[in-house]
């Protein structure tokens, strides 16, 4: 199995500035192999640049320009050409299925922000000191970078990146690793529902609530924002102090808001995992559920709109992502596999609408958003509880026709 590590870097200011300038060159190729590909099709003859012919051109790049281009990891400018060729096969593929496409876009220095090594040895070299206590990682052109590393990384090392995330650096490591043992079975199975009044609801009749770290922050968020739309948009050099100072003001806080989050969707996770052999939860569409109401044309005056509900529709959408619904579900998944735990999705369709207790499925069944009152037989229950149930069902009748 392949296992993610990620670490703090601390440069030297000499260190940092080779950083900024290693993630600017890479973003100048990305830019200019974008360009290439557009100036081709928009040629009459319609040709078709691939990644394999600029590959071919970086020996030619490098030596045109030693001071910048030639400077870097040639292995690793090839896994940034790799990365516009993966934006264009999933423009292609969105195409095809209908999607909307989203041309792959020019990327500005401050939206480039990773550079990928392909192989540890290779212009990299984690642990790069073993004599020294202090861990290093050394990266071609900028040298051996001191590393807080806090825990230990167990397996071989596949891939080194660094990473920029406002004025922090880290290294990401992925790590291949034998199959962990399993954690002891315990014989218990649970059901999950995923809402906003409470972040997570089981079959057994337990909830965890939301802990709303967006909206806690959001007003130290709305002023930071106000203070940082006072300067004019210029370019990242052309700055002042105190502009560069709100727009770190402004990346802490959402990367405060985030780090919440994720230790948060960790811990829930990693209690599930330790209490259940078997998890099933809601194969939710989160990105079709936070988009915004289609327009409603009013058929009576052209050119003018019918109320459509986007003023609550955009409330509903903050919650959702401020949840982190998709965070939560690929950590639970990533934890189930380390731990020998099964985890299953399940179609979501009218599970918080039938009652548990005689299958009837009516939408008068759930006459609020936490009350579940049967019109048929008249069980009660909270409805995110009932939601559980219903899908713990569902997910245990999958399994047995999986392994059927």
């Amino acid at each position: 199995m392949i296992r993610a590590y990620k670490f703090l870097l601390r440069p030297t200011v000499r260190q940092a500035q080779a950083l900024s300038e290693m993630l600017r060159d890479h973003c100048s190729l990305y830019n200019g192999a974008l360009q290439e590909r557009r100036d081709a099709w928009r040629h009459p003859s319609k040709t078709t640049v691939r990644y394999g012919g600029q590959s071919a051109q970086l020996k030619e790049i490098r030596a045109f320009d030693p001071e910048r281009q030639g400077r870097w990891s040639f292995s690793s400018q090839q896994a940034t050409l790799r990365r516009l060729d993966k934006a264009f096969a999933a423009f292609f593929r969105r195409v095809k299925s209908g999607d909307t496409p989203g041309y792959p876009r020019f990327r500005g220095v401050n939206w480039f922000d990773t550079v990928d090594f392909p192989r540890d040895g290779d212009a990299c070299r984690w642990d790069s000191t073993p004599h020294d206590p202090t861990t290093r990682v050394r990266f071609q052109g900028v040298g051996h970078v001191k590393v807080n590393q806090h825990r230990p990384v167990a397996g071989r090392i596949k891939t080194v990146s660094v990473k920029r995330e406002g004025r922090k650096w880290f290294v990401v490591l992925t790590a291949e690793q034998d199959q962990p043992e399993p954690l002891p079975a315990t014989g218990s199975v649970a059901g999950i529902d995923l809402g906003i009044a409470n972040f997570l609801a089981d079959s057994n009749g337990d909830f965890v609530p939301n802990p709303r770290h967006g909206r806690r922050a959001a007003a130290k968020l709305q002023a930071a924002q106000q203070a940082l739309s006072r300067f004019p948009r210029v370019r990242q050099d052309k700055r002042t102090a105190k502009h560069r100072r709100a727009v770190d003001k402004v990346a802490q806080l959402h990367g405060k808001v985030r780090r919440q989050r994720l230790d948060h969707a960790h811990k829930t996770a990693l209690a599930l995992v330790r209490a259940h052999d078997f998890i099933a939860h809601e194969n939710l569409k989160i990105r079709n559920m936070s988009k915004a109401p289609a327009p409603k044309p009013d058929p009576d005056q052209p050119g003018a709109f019918l109320p459509n509900g986007a003023a609550a529709k955009a409330g509903l959408n903050t919650s959702i992502n401020d949840a982190g619904w998709g965070v939560f579900l690929t950590i639970l998944t990533a934890k189930a596999e380390s731990a020998g735990r099964e985890v299953i999705a399940v179609n979501p369709r009218n599970t918080s609408r039938t009652c548990p207790e005689c299958g009837h499925t009516a939408k008068e069944n759930r006459p609020t958003q936490e009350k579940f009152h049967c019109v048929s037989c008249g069980h009660h229950a909270h409805a995110d509880t009932v939601g559980a149930i219903n899908v713990l069902r569902a997910g245990l009748v999958r399994r047995h026709a999986d392994t059927a």
